[in-house]
């Protein structure tokens, strides 16, 4: 009897492959209608306002009294202003400053919120302290609070800096320090469910020191709470932004943002109602397809949600 020549097999591959988790994530993202709607539709918008001016080469403040109150045309896609100002134009250069300012603004307030939200869920004796001045910010009346400041500070930064960059500096401050306290509640409760898993508790009698602890450990596992803060923070700057224009306490006239012409057109709304409804349209398309991002967003960075 002879032995029969055994002959090992290579060992099967995986039915599939591991997939990684931003694979899942961006799976989950497209899965979410809507916020694919939004991505679309907001990066038209980008493009649109950085990209258009090098197809729409006309000066937002060139000024044509013989073309003023126009009907959208071929010339003028967005119709002109009482000035002769062609609309388009402006439209596209108050998109980029309301972009800059939403997107400048959310940062400042998203490292306020996450500051405040991390130190007071991390260590005990900061929570108490650092959430009544949330409760404080959050029982202040925000609008009279903007007001009283630019209103005192405006003409100061005006001279320092310019009338167009010392106003932003000061809308983008303003904006910024009263709109983190929803972050900072947002992560304080994450950093709270966080910091009692028995990793951390691992990293600790390890001997990690607390700031490694916080940047290593912590941050990572509250990071979905703060990029769904920072899509919603967006929306809600160019909103108060387009507020504080359209109540005249914004940018100058010659600087101009969604809300400034808004603010302009108001008073030629039965003569040439294009001049509110396409500055409003931006607003309103901007802050829908940041809203729906973020609701995308937060589904997609949901541990519950992903399927594996």
């Amino acid at each position: 009897m002879t032995d029969a020549t055994i002959t090992s097999a290579p060992p099967a591959k995986a039915a599939t492959p591991t997939r990684s988790a931003l694979a899942d994530m961006w799976k989950q993202f497209r899965a979410h209608k809507g916020g694919v709607a939004g991505l679309i539709i907001f990066t038209f918008i980008v493009l649109a306002v950085f990209v258009g001016p090098y197809i729409h080469t006309v000066a937002p403040n060139a000024i044509n009294i013989r073309d003023k109150n126009q009907w959208p045309s071929l010339a003028h896609p967005f119709g002109t202003d009482n000035l002769g100002k062609d609309m388009l134009a402006q439209v596209l250069a108050g998109g980029r400053i309301s972009l800059a300012v939403g997107i400048t603004a959310m940062l400042l307030a998203l490292f306020l919120g996450t500051l405040v939200g991390v130190l007071s869920g991390y260590f005990r004796r900061l929570d108490n302290p650092l959430m009544r001045l949330t409760d404080l910010f959050l029982a202040l009346p925000l609008l009279p609070l903007l007001l009283v400041i630019l209103m005192l500070f405006r003409d100061t930064l005006r001279s320092a800096f310019g009338p167009e960059t010392g106003i932003f500096i000061l809308i983008v401050f303003v904006i910024g320090i009263t709109s983190w306290m929803h972050t900072a509640r947002i992560v304080r409760g994450d950093v709270l469910s966080v910091k009692s898993q028995e990793f951390i508790l691992a990293a600790k009698s390890s001997g990690m020191r607390e700031y490694r602890i916080i940047l290593k450990h912590i941050l990572p596992n509250v990071l979905s709470s703060i990029m769904v803060s920072a899509t919603l923070g967006i929306a809600a700057a160019i909103i108060t932004e387009s507020a504080l224009s359209f109540l005249g306490l914004g940018f100058p006239s010659d600087f101009p943002t969604w809300g400034r012409l808004l603010f302009d057109g108001a008073n030629f709304m039965q003569l040439t109602p294009s001049r509110v409804l396409w500055p409003g349209l931006a607003i309103s398309m901007t802050v829908l397809s940041v809203n729906y991002m973020g609701d995308a967003i937060r589904d997609a960075l949901d541990p519950r949600a992903l399927k594996h």
